[in-house]
């Protein structure tokens, strides 16, 4: 439980403090547009407020301290990163989320075959499987899991928060009814549906026939939610208190990413 919301906070501080970053919101009918001016953008975004209400900006702030060249170097690239990643989602969010769930699947799927292999290793029971090649990276298995990131899992979470959002508009204050009700339906009506869909895809990419999508959801369904709840119900809280709607898929993907290597680890589980 301890490392979950290790992981969880990792995600947290990796999103939400990306480049330290100033986020604040200026609610709409349909979302949220998030705003952030450091004091020498105050003037300049005060004279454009005719034209602020139908965009949002993120801008880093760093504090003054004392710091080499080198890192210097390194916080300018990573901002310059940040902002242009930033301007990406803001003129196409859907190709984005997609690549980026794409990658991050995929390399959560080559975690999870490390640790497999790694597991397979210290066992020490099946040294001749990998002579045979057991030990190789699963090109296929990567593809997979890839895919579905890019094809299914950020298309899916796009329009579904853009649904609920509208449904259910944010709030000012995070900590509010709306927010508990959103988190109730994110994780006991749209999670336990979307892992269904997970699980079929995936059998379907793998070549199982319904027989066998169907006794692998016999199997590993329930034991699958007991762990999401542990890891989602919180990552959900924080992603729809405090994340602007235009980060919320970002958000869910890096907490998939740990999410990832256990659903790959599930679906390829080493045979006896």
């Amino acid at each position: 439980m301890m490392i979950t919301y290790s992981l969880l906070l990792a995600s947290i501080l990796l999103v939400l403090g990306g480049g330290n970053a100033i986020v604040t919101h200026q609610y709409r009918s349909f979302g949220v547009a998030a705003f952030s001016t450091s004091s020498s953008q105050a003037k300049t975004t005060s004279s454009r407020r005719g034209r602020t209400s139908t965009s949002w900006f993120i801008s880093a702030k760093t504090k003054p301290r004392p710091t080499t060249s080198t890192s210097l170097n390194s916080l300018a690239g990573f901002e310059d990163v940040w902002s242009s990643y930033l301007s990406a989602l803001e003129s196409d969010p859907l190709l984005v989320k997609s690549i980026t769930a794409g990658v991050i699947l995929g390399a959560a799927d080559l975690s999870g075959q490390a640790i497999q292999q790694s597991l397979l290793a210290s066992t020490n029971e099946d040294s001749t499987k990998e002579k045979e090649g057991g030990g190789g990276v699963d090109i296929a298995r990567f593809a997979r899991f890839a895919f579905f990131g890019f094809i299914l899992q950020a298309p899916w979470n796009h329009f579904y928060y853009q649904f609920l959002d509208g449904a259910l508009p944010p709030t000012e204050d995070p900590f509010t009814s709306t927010t508990a009700i959103k988190v109730l339906i994110d994780q006991f009506i749209q999670a336990p549906i979307f892992t269904v869909i997970i699980f079929a895809f995936l059998g379907v990419l793998e070549g199982k026939s319904i027989a066998d999508i169907k006794r692998q959801l016999d199997e590993d369904y329930v034991d699958t939610m007991l762990a999401n709840w542990k890891l989602w119900v919180p990552a959900t809280a924080v992603n729809i208190a405090f994340c602007p709607p235009i980060l919320r898929v970002l958000f869910l993907n890096v907490v998939f990413f740990f999410w990832s290597i256990f659903l790959s680890l599930k679906f390829n589980k080493l045979e006896d």
